[in-house]
């Protein structure tokens, strides 16, 4: 079964794809956010030319084949193009066997535990504790995640006292049972990512993500090695070899890839697997609610060292809609949908609505 035609669908921010192979068979995607637009033009005008006419079925070689004709083009747009082009190769695929991609993976659970993510710096410590614990009484989070530092801060704070403000309140309002996470998105140094990991220490949070500029790994490593707080990051990275580098320094205790910054799938799952064998957990990066959460539980549902799933609280109107069924937080988790492929649909009215553009087979 070859690779017949590659499209994609513009949304607002959201891209899709749709593979067809050459027996009429076919699957749906989607490209990392954001700038689909850009990651779209790298699908058709460098991806397509290689994928095209390739086995549909062997998913682990087309994705390396992809990398290596790029070799020239070693950035982030070409693993997020060669997402789209994965994701929609493994919906083909549990669609023509009649199972599930977690089935295909082999599934393991059902129902995939998720954490309230924030990704707000501009709210007030008080209010952000509060709006916390509304949602967690309203779908049983049992661990939230809050903003400290600011985003590649060079050890400034967001404003001055507003990290630990944010966590002592957090802590405060919704009691020790609680589990907190921190992400600093690249913020400290060192020394100051220590320090305040001490901080988080103290306050019983659970990890403390990205905490030095997440290209520096021998500087997150020395802060891994220096806490006992477990250490995550790994979410911008897309190359496979940063990611065996990563484990070999033991700079993270907690690995966490994006599905489609990493290049689908596959190779997420590669990392989850060199995870694994480092004895660590995988908790990957997932913070917009569109087919990158529905990709995530399919992979969650199959590997062992699954541990949650990120699941943003943030209103996102654009993201609402998009495919049914829609994903639903009961007591803190999430079903893993079991129907053929990803098992959602994509909504004909936003396809209808979207820009679009095909790669064929000559």
């Amino acid at each position: 079964m070859k690779i017949q035609s590659i499209e994609t669908f513009l949304y607002n921010q959201v891209g899709f794809v749709r593979v067809v192979a050459d027996t009429g068979a076919e699957g749906w995607g989607q490209l990392a956010m954001p700038c689909s637009d850009i990651t779209a033009t790298v699908l058709h005008h460098q991806v397509a030319p290689v994928a095209l006419g390739a086995d549909a079925d062997d998913l682990e070689s087309l994705g390396d084949l992809v990398v290596e004709a790029l070799y020239k083009f070693p950035g982030t747009y070409t693993c997020r193009a060669l997402a789209g082009l994965d994701t929609a190769l493994w919906d083909l695929k549990g669609k023509q066997a009649g199972r599930s991609v977690a089935d295909l993976l082999g599934r393991r659970r059902d129902r995939v535990s998720v954490y309230a993510s924030s990704m707000r710096r501009d709210i007030t410590p008080q209010d952000e504790a509060d709006r916390m614990a509304r949602f967690c009484q309203r779908h049983g989070f049992g661990a939230v995640k809050v903003k400290i530092g600011k985003r590649t801060g060079h050890d400034q704070d967001e404003w001055p006292g507003r990290t630990q403000q944010v966590v002592s309140a957090v802590r405060h309002t919704l009691g020790d049972s609680m589990g907190i996470l921190a992400d600093a998105n690249s913020c400290y140094t060192p020394a100051k990512a220590i320090e305040v990991g001490r901080m988080l220490e103290d306050f019983h949070v659970a990890h403390f993500e990205e905490p030095c500029p997440y290209w520096e790994i021998e500087q997150t490593a020395q802060v891994a090695a220096a806490l006992d707080i477990p250490v995550a990051g790994g979410e911008q990275d897309f190359d496979l070899c940063q990611w065996r580098r990563i484990f070999a320094l033991r700079a993270v205790d907690i690995a966490q890839p994006d599905l489609l910054y990493v290049g689908g799938l596959t190779r997420a799952r590669r990392v989850a697997q060199m995870a694994q064998a480092a004895g660590l957990p995988c908790v990957p990066h997932s913070a917009s609610r569109t087919l990158l959460q529905v990709f995530t539980l399919h992979l969650l549902a199959a590997i062992p060292n699954a541990v949650h799933m990120e699941y943003s609280i943030e209103d996102a109107p654009q993201q609402e809609g998009l495919f049914s069924p829609a994903l639903e937080v009961r007591d803190g988790s999430v079903a893993v949908p079991s129907g053929p492929g990803w098992g959602v649909t994509l909504n004909p009215n936003v396809l209808a609505a979207s820009q679009h553009q095909i790669s064929r087979r000559d």
